[in-house]
């Protein structure tokens, strides 16, 4: 059964991601050490105690669709409450909104672990967040006024409609249309799909944030609108009134994250109301939407990012259970009777390290991306705006290699269990399975990889990937310093893996700047991944070096020699595939015919 490690990640938000530096600056007000340790544990507390042991129970029931009303499974409703009782939704919302105004930081703490419980569960928050987000920075007052406490609460729960049939990626595509009444409203018409928690029993209310177009909208994106279009309209007295023309009319059958619903939304089909039209008021701008929208798509992705860690945290601990409990054969030297645990096999042993270190690189990536977005929010200026576009950096490579990672590790589980990783009653499987949709939703990995290379090396002139690399510099330069046998021979691999790094950057950056489009998107999917190998070895470094005095110093030390001699190798074969991948790909054409 999964168990928080609280001190792990307590760890790496104070002594990697720099929270500690943070406090002690007074950049978060009176938030102290003990008051972070405090909810640390109880977050840790509640995710193994009370969603982790709901987790087998959903994914075997799942959600069920009847009559157009979505239950979810027995014991859901009451752990939702018990959830939002504790006040965790709203742990980083605006205080003026019920919220606690904590930093991005401890959020995100706090997702990985709701995610570990139940990554099916974990999904529905993280929407809602990311939709308070939105309507805190572009909807009017009065929608606020209407709705933001309730949201920021988690009494109401929030969704994300982009993708619909003929639009996944490309919402070029997009099709559905609002009209304008004439009050100030609008009615909206179409069909969306792929929407997680767009009918459920959670609540009494949903909250659907909708891009759909004007009729003198302009083509492509430019023209997208987004819209607040509520399950149930809301009164000025903040009641609950008649139901809004929108309904659930299916749910998907999916391989994983079976207890989340994932819905076919249609709008505007004359189900409910006197006319065909499902009311929404406008968020932001006319056809300025997609920049509304991208305020929670960007939350959602380092969030999805934090369900690969998830994922993988949970895989680990389950494989490495098994491990020291599962018996085979004789390891030369075992002084034991009988036959070894599988964990005293080197291939085993080296499978687990493998775990190990992605995942706790995975974390202090996306806690380090977190951090950026809480100092570009407590700063100004020049320092403001280095902290906003190192988080725009991180957010691609956090989404797209942690939920990689999760990917892989979760196989990885499966390949450590053996026979029984591929039988559903040890749950191996089951995290393998709810694993394979983090790559994609969110935004697809591939898309990630597109926007770190065309979109955020090209920041400052090149400054902000060249500050950010300069950091792991830094680490190896400290590792150098520090003489530790425990991390001797490290530093040589780090530095490589560095300087891998720079030349596939300089290489990327000079195609895109001079116009070879397949030279940049060709190398972009094995660029950040050499990107995330590189930031793991340095991380995990910098991690060894903090706290040595503490008991788990040694085993630190040895998770980034492990990754700096196991994992950082790779990147001399990504920079490869990055700087001379692009000619391979010039006959596909006739390999794919």
């Amino acid at each position: 059964m999964y168990r928080a490690p609280v001190d792990e990640i307590a760890h790496t938000l104070k002594s990697v991601a720099g929270l500690r530096k943070a406090l002690d600056a007074g950049r978060f007000g009176d938030l102290g050490e003990d008051l972070v340790d405090a909810i640390l544990s109880e977050a840790g507390r509640f995710a193994s105690d009370e969603i982790a042991p709901l987790n087998e129970i959903g994914d075997r029931h799942g959600a069920l669709l009847e009559d157009g009303a979505v239950t979810t499974p027995p014991g859901w409703k009451e752990l939702y409450r018990n959830w939002i009782d504790g006040g965790w939704n709203g742990l980083t919302g605006p205080e003026e909104y019920g919220g606690q105004g904590l930093p991005m930081l401890l959020s995100v703490a706090a997702l990985e672990m709701w995610n570990s419980g139940s990554l099916a569960f974990g999904i529905g928050p993280t929407l809602t967040m990311g939709a308070v987000e939105a309507l805190d920075k572009h909807a009017t007052d009065d929608l606020k006024a209407k709705y933001l406490e309730k949201l920021v609460t988690g009494e109401w729960m929030g969704t994300m409609n982009l993708t619909e049939p003929q639009a996944g990626s490309d919402l070029n595509a997009l099709k559905a249309r609002a009209e304008l009444v004439g009050d100030g409203t609008y009615r909206i018409f179409g069909q969306k799909i792929f929407i997680t928690y767009g009918e459920h029993d959670l609540t009494d209310n949903i909250v659907h944030l909708v891009l759909a177009r004007l009729p003198d909208a302009p083509a492509g994106t430019r023209g997208i609108s987004l819209f607040l279009v509520p399950k149930f309209f809301v009164g000025d007295d903040g009641e609950l009134g008649e139901r809004n023309d929108v309904f659930c009319s299916g749910l998907e059958h999916k391989l994983g994250i079976h207890a989340s619903p994932t819905c076919t939304m249609i709008y505007g089909d004359g189900k409910f109301g006197d006319q065909p039209g499902a009311i929404g008021w406008l968020i932001g701008e006319e056809n300025r939407g997609l920049a509304c929208m991208f305020t929670m798509m960007n939350n959602a992705r380092l969030a999805v990012g934090m369900q690969g860690v998830a994922i993988a945290e949970a895989a680990y601990q389950k494989a490495l259970a098994y491990a020291k409990d599962r018996t085979q054969g004789r390891v030369a030297g075992y002084k034991g009777e009988g036959m070894s645990p599988i964990i005293q096999h080197p291939d085993v042993a080296r499978m687990l390290m493998t775990m190990k270190a992605l995942t706790q690189g995975a974390r202090a990536i996306c806690y380090s991306c977190a951090e950026a977005l809480d100092m570009a929010r407590v700063s100004e200026g020049d320092e403001a705006k280095a902290w906003s576009e190192r988080a725009g950096l991180i957010t691609p490579i956090a989404k797209a290699f942690a939920t990689d990672i999760g990917l892989e590790v979760a196989s990885l589980g499966v390949q450590v269990h053996g026979g029984m990783g591929f039988i559903e009653e040890t749950g191996a499987a089951r995290l393998l399975r709810d694993a394979r949709i983090a790559p994609i939703y969110e935004g697809t990995n591939g898309i990630q990889a597109i926007d770190l290379v065309m979109r955020k090396l090209p920041l400052s002139g090149g400054a902000t990937v060249a500050a950010f690399i300069a950091d792991f510099k830094a680490d190896a330069e400290a590792a150098r310093a520090s003489n530790s046998p425990a991390l001797a021979g490290v530093t040589e691999g780090l530095d490589r893996a560095i300087a891998d790094l720079e030349t596939a950057t300089t290489y990327l950056q000079s195609a895109a700047s001079e116009g070879r489009q397949v030279d940049a998107l060709t190398g972009a999917t094995p660029y950040l991944r050499l990107f995330g190998l590189t930031a793991t070895t340095a991380m995990l470094v910098r991690g060894a070096l903090a706290d040595q005095d503490a008991p788990e110093a040694q085993g630190r030390a040895a998770l980034a020699r492990f990754a700096a001699f196991n994992l950082a190798p790779e990147t001399a074969g990504l920079v490869t595939a990055v700087t001379s991948g692009s000619a391979s790909l010039e006959l596909a054409t006739a390999a794919l015919a």
